[in-house]
């Protein structure tokens, strides 16, 4: 069976490069685009070392783990070295995931291979090949992207009691880009359901207008009788009422009132606000 070198290279630095990157997120890396693209030739290059040389079987498995080790180095932009131990192991463990899925792939499709020095060269088409690299990659980045943004959801969540008309529980999550203020005051923000729960046909302290990347809206404020956070506790806490953005976390708490610190309504990156009386 004849290997040709060049495509070799360049199918296994693109697959090298995928999974880097997958690695590099997992572990919530900053991506280099020049330290992906010297890891991914290096892997491409590491490819090439047993049908070129003819190395010993039994050099297979050392060469290839310190090949990986040395593209997840390659790539990782830290100097410390959890980092380096964190992309690591995910770069194996993706590159394990990976090779089992283009295996059941080529058994799906009869591929068949002959076995080199350390290696296996298949007939499955390239296309196949790259496009359950690419579903793989796509899936996995999705899935990365998921975990994150709960375990980011749940570090920054806080159980709370707002006792209002009516008392409710619920988990509130906090917002260092929440600085909104109504006269001076502190503000945190209740989804509409949330708001109609709490406090049903009570006439508004006044109105706020809320500016955000999606436009600017005007929404009643509230004053609650009570509001614990955690072991905070303050009394009469402001509301306005506003998307929060996340489906099972109605409340989203004044960075003032969490942080304890004065805060500036213009430095606010997610949402500004400017007093309106009646």
């Amino acid at each position: 069976m004849t290997v040709y070198i060049e495509y070799a290279f360049a199918e296994n630095a693109l697959l090298d490069g995928l999974l880097l990157y997958l690695a590099l997120r997992c572990a919530r890396l900053r991506v280099s685009g020049w330290r992906l693209a010297l890891a991914s030739a290096a892997g491409g290059a590491q490819s090439l070392l047993f049908p070129v040389f003819s190395l010993p079987v039994w050099l297979s498995y050392p060469v290839k783990f310190l090949g990986g080790a040395l593209i997840a180095v390659i790539g990782c932009p830290s100097r410390r070295l959890k980092p380096h131990l964190w992309v690591c192991a995910a770069f194996f463990l993706l590159t394990f995931a990976l090779g089992g899925l283009l295996a059941a792939v080529s058994s799906f499709f009869g591929a068949e291979f002959a076995e080199g020095r350390g290696f296996l060269v298949g007939r499955t088409p390239v296309v196949f090949v790259l496009a359950a690299a690419f579903a793989f990659f796509f899936g996995m980045a999705a899935l990365v992207r998921f975990v994150h943004r709960r375990r980011a959801v749940a570090r920054a969540s806080v159980p709370c009691v707002i006792e209002g008309r009516r008392t409710v529980h619920w988990d509130a999550l906090y917002d260092s880009g929440n600085l909104l203020f109504f006269r001076g005051e502190p503000v945190s923000v209740l989804t509409p359901v949330a708001a109609l729960a709490l406090f049903g046909g009570a006439k508004p302290v006044g109105r706020i207008t809320m500016r955000s990347a999606g436009g600017e809206k005007t929404s009643p404020v509230f004053r609650v009788k009570k509001l614990t956070a955690g072991e905070k506790v303050w009394e009469g806490a402001l509301f306005a009422v506003g998307e929060v953005g996340i489906p099972d976390r109605p409340v989203l708490l004044n960075a003032m009132l969490w942080e304890g610190t004065d805060g500036d309504p213009c430095r606010s990156e997610k949402l500004a606000a400017k007093d309106q009386r009646d």
